[in-house]
């Protein structure tokens, strides 16, 4: 049975009790409460999910990704930069289709125009899955009626056409000679306000990500144990709170406690942010630089691949390297150890001694 009522405001709360279910709902107009009440009382009576509004109003992708977005916001669930942004590109490109619109056909054009803009298999695989992710969460939580399986079959149709897959392990390592080369120009260009040639020598003393250096802070430094709180690290089942506390060493040519004491004497100060420059521009700044000098097929994440394995080199486990990287799944880190042929002269020579 419905029931309506006034609000102090003008609106009508429309709330609904039928077969031990309970849903409510506010509306502008009377006539807009008494349809809602009348479509959720007929989906009680056929044994579906009742649903609110926001569902009711649903009628385009776009809608869709909207309220996954809101679901996440009410229960306090924080969404990522790469989850935003992959949102964000889906909703420009889907969102006006209609959620019926969103077939096998549809997703398989999706595909290939996407591959044809450079996107590689990896990246669209990404894309295929937050399309499922959006439209399970519309089926789960509000029990909108659509079939996932039109993603899965154009999933395996992209697969068989060769646009979706894994991607080619990367296992660029930068020799030290272009780091030398890297970090002298940044630090000879007056008009360098980041110090990028610092924050590179750090990135592969501690193979940190880049926004991980972006974002520690004074107070998670501990220079008697050299001791860092890594807050919030990367972690694909949990969002947040992943603190970490890795140790600080000394094997890759640079001291990390070195590089931040020098940070310290640059700032003139130890309050706030240790490296308080925005990620972006310093990724920028080192692809810019990298194409100056014609150093080619050079990312900056490659630091981290590149710190990692002089960890490897210097004789750790996985299970000791996995303090520093950060890793859960140490299987991941059997790509970090491409380590370089001339390395086993030296072990060979440690041995001996």
């Amino acid at each position: 049975m419905a029931t309506f009522t006034r609000l102090k405001s003008g609106s009508w709360r429309a709330q609904v009790r039928r077969k031990g279910k309970y849903v409510n709902e506010t509306f502008l107009r009377r006539r807009d409460a008494e349809e809602w009440a009348l479509d959720i009382e007929r989906r009680i009576d056929r044994g579906e999910s009742p649903a609110k509004r926001a569902r009711k109003d649903a009628k385009t992708f776009g809608d869709l990704v909207r309220l996954h977005r809101e679901d996440l916001r009410e229960v306090g669930k924080r969404i990522g930069r790469s989850k935003a942004a992959s949102l964000d590109f889906l909703e420009r490109r889907l969102g006006s289709c209609k959620i019926s619109e969103v077939d096998r056909e549809r997703l398989i054009q999706f595909g290939r125009d996407r591959a044809k803009e450079g996107a590689g298999p990896v990246t669209l695989g990404i894309d295929l899955g937050y399309i499922k992710t959006i439209l399970s969460h519309a089926v789960a939580v509000h029990g909108v009626q659509l079939s996932t399986e039109p993603i899965d079959l154009a999933r395996i149709a992209l697969h068989r056409l060769g646009l979706v897959g894994k991607g080619n392990e990367r296992d660029r390592r930068p020799t030290q000679e272009e780091i030398d080369r890297i970090v002298a120009a940044f630090e000879r260009n007056p008009r360098q306000t980041i110090p990028v040639g610092r924050i590179i020598r750090f990135a592969i003393a501690t193979a940190m990500r880049q926004d991980e250096i972006s974002r520690i802070k004074w107070e998670d430094f501990d220079p008697v144990q050299k001791m860092l709180v890594i807050r919030d690290r990367k972690d694909p089942r949990r969002k947040a709170g992943n603190n970490q506390r890795i140790p600080l060493l000394d094997v890759s040519g640079y001291d990390a406690c070195a590089l931040i004491e020098e940070q310290k004497r640059f700032l003139g100060s130890d309050k706030g942010k240790i490296f308080p420059y925005n990620g972006k521009s310093v990724g920028t700044a080192f692809r810019r630089q990298c194409r100056e000098l014609k150093i080619d097929d050079l990312h900056f994440h490659d630091l981290r691949h590149e710190g990692t394995s002089q960890l490897f080199e210097a004789g750790f486990t996985i299970e000791q390297v996995a303090l520093v990287t950060g890793h859960r799944d140490w299987k991941m880190l059997r790509r970090y150890t491409h380590l370089k042929p001339e390395k086993l002269h030296e072990k060979a020579t440690r041995r001996a001694a």
